[in-house]
């Protein structure tokens, strides 16, 4: 085993070119004030936190300072708790000068990209543009049959709490009120930003149903439809290139760039937003798991047309029920299996993926018939094939329009949004007409 002394020793010229070629930070600690608020916090003791640098200065405990607003506004503040950083941890700090990252407590309405400066010259730094939204998602009570059995936080006034607190640290995300008090309209920066909230959310006892996430849509001055564009990158072994080019082609992706090195294909894709949701586990599933892909907003750009959703219909469960092994046995020629036998189901809930295109309700409790009389084959043992399971993530990109995912601390069930067979018939006919 390597000694720690061997360590440093062995990182010393690293420390020592850092040192040699990354220049001090910049600035003038005789000069007033001037901090540019980068990241936000909030602490039930403190309130409102601050993070950022000091650009020129310094800064005190107990010192009067103003805020200067994105429309040029002053506000007139105290620092009450100071703080720097050793490694990860947060250290109390009287006074910190120029160059030094610290974070501050005592301004109420604080936001990222805002200058904290003297109170008696107030001046500005150049403000930073926080990325708008691209996908939002409906988050809403759970009204299924299993509503309360697992988490502790189900009423609508609770996750509207929860919502808010976030939005305070949160700064790429927004939450708007929708028609009715049970659903709340959740806005972020991609699907991983909201599946992130959500999962922290059911860790914490939370239960609520979430719907498929789509594009925020803007339109231009002409009156033309705009929608969100990503960078794809995308590296695939040669073998897998023809697959992914071709999904990539269907979802409306334009190519930008190729490169080949080592046996792999590095390649750079123009696609909407729209194009990248259900896609990252059929392309796992394409490249046999050995693809790496890598996306990143880049801007708002023409509207390309509808694109093609999923096209496999799902097996739903016909009545609440326990799965039996030897009815999800059966059902495996019809496609998909999603649940273990032994699982709780209800009317309406999702329980494998159909072969066909058509949504098929299915008996998940049906048992062998018993009788007096043996034959051949009678005493067969019940073989299942493993159940494909869905994490969070993949359950999001899986839905459609008119199904929900129910997250719950220890379940992830997928439902349809109407659970009667008779109801969603009636929605299905109305909405044709």
């Amino acid at each position: 085993m390597m000694d720690v002394n061997d360590n440093s020793e062995t990182l010393d010229p690293l420390f020592d070119t850092i040192a040699k070629y990354c220049p001090p930070p910049s600035g003038d600690p005789e000069a007033p004030l001037q901090m540019l608020v980068t990241l936000m916090d909030y602490n039930d003791f403190v309130g409102q936190i601050g993070i950022g640098r000091i650009f020129n200065g310094r800064i005190k405990v107990g010192e009067n300072v103003a805020l200067v607003k994105r429309d040029g506004s002053v506000q007139n503040h105290k620092i009450t708790q100071l703080y720097g950083f050793e490694g990860l941890t947060r250290v109390p700090q009287t006074e910190a000068g120029t160059g030094e990252i610290v974070a501050i407590a005592g301004i109420p309405d604080i936001r990222v990209g805002e200058t904290i400066a003297s109170a008696e010259s107030p001046m500005a730094l150049e403000y930073v543009d926080i990325d708008e939204p691209t996908i939002s998602m409906m988050f809403m009570v759970n009204n299924g049959p299993f509503a309360g059995q697992d988490g502790k936080h189900v009423q609508s006034r609770r996750i509207r709490e929860r919502l808010t607190k976030e939005l305070q640290h949160n700064v790429a995300l927004r939450v708007e009120d929708t028609e009715t008090p049970d659903s709340f309209k959740v806005s972020g920066r991609g699907e991983l930003h909201l599946s992130v909230l959500i999962e922290s959310m059911r860790r914490e006892g939370f239960e609520l149903c979430v719907s498929r996430p789509e594009v925020i849509l803007h339109t231009n001055e002409q009156g033309e439809k705009l929608e969100p564009y990503e960078d794809l990158t995308v590296d695939v072994p040669e073998a897998y290139m023809g697959v992914v080019m071709e999904k990539l082609g269907q979802r409306k992706a334009e190519m930008q760039d190729m490169g080949q090195e080592l046996g792999r294909v590095r390649l750079h894709f123009k696609i909407p937003s729209r194009g990248l949701i259900g896609y990252r586990s059929e392309f796992m599933t394409d490249t046999r798991g050995e693809g790496i892909i890598n996306s990143i907003f880049s801007h708002y750009g023409p509207y390309k047309g509808e694109l093609p959703g999923r096209k496999n219909g799902v097996l739903i469960s016909m009545e609440t029920c326990e799965t039996v092994g030897f009815a999800l046995m059966n059902l495996e020629d019809r496609g998909v299996i999603f649940l273990h036998p032994g699982t709780k189901c209800y009317e309406g809930m999702i329980i494998g993926e159909n072969s066909r295109e058509n949504d098929l309700v299915v008996n998940v409790a049906k048992g062998k018939k018993l009788s007096n009389m043996r034959s051949s084959g009678a005493d067969e043992a019940t073989r299942l094939t493993p159940p494909k399971e869905y994490t969070l993530e993949q359950a999001l990109e899986y839905i459609q329009n008119d199904e929900l995912v129910e997250v719950t601390p220890n379940f992830i069930r997928m439902r349809k949004r109407i659970l009667d067979e008779a109801d969603r018939k009636k929605a299905e006919k109305r909405a044709q007409v």
